[in-house]
């Protein structure tokens, strides 16, 4: 499978949104999309990260930005999640690893003394026509939000 490259377009790919809805990558063409990896859904960094996006997304969408939250957990999993938080933007459930591998967030992590693969949180900034503009990996989730969306805004003033 081929692998998202910075400047490069992303190769298009089906996702399963929370709603049970099914959508390819290549819908969100026309406006700019920040994809984020969270490591699993309802643990104390992927909320706060979650929430912080929630708490931005007024200031996202005047910048024409979508945002789409992405793990491995199942699809009633996320359901949970986003309607425990009221995240206003959807999730993405990746069970099988197909969206993960494409971004390659997948890397093996140390828990409690042992090796295990697991998403590495990262963002990714999608432009209009679909090329990845921006990336950040192994993501601190502390002021990250506020890099991104001025990330946003650089991506907008160029393009305008």
């Amino acid at each position: 499978m081929a692998k998202a490259v910075v400047g490069k377009k992303i190769p298009d790919i089906e996702l399963h949104l929370t709603g049970d809805r099914r959508v390819r990558l290549a819908d969100y063409q026309g406006r700019p999309l920040v994809l984020y990896f969270y490591p699993k859904a309802s643990t104390p960094g992927c909320t706060t990260e979650g929430r912080d996006f929630s708490a931005a997304i007024a200031r996202f969408r005047r910048q024409s930005t979508m945002i789409l939250g992405a793990s491995r957990d199942s699809l009633k999993a996320q359901e949970r999640f986003r309607e425990k938080q009221a995240f206003p933007f959807e999730l993405i459930s990746d069970p099988g690893e197909e969206l993960c591998q494409l971004f390659d967030v997948i890397k093996l992590k140390n828990m409690y003394g042992k090796q295990v693969r697991g998403i590495e949180r990262s963002t990714f900034l999608i432009d209009a026509q679909g090329v990845l503009r921006q990336q950040w990996r192994k993501v601190k989730v502390q002021g990250h939000v506020e890099e991104v969306l001025d990330a946003v805004k650089a991506l907008n003033k160029a393009s305008a």
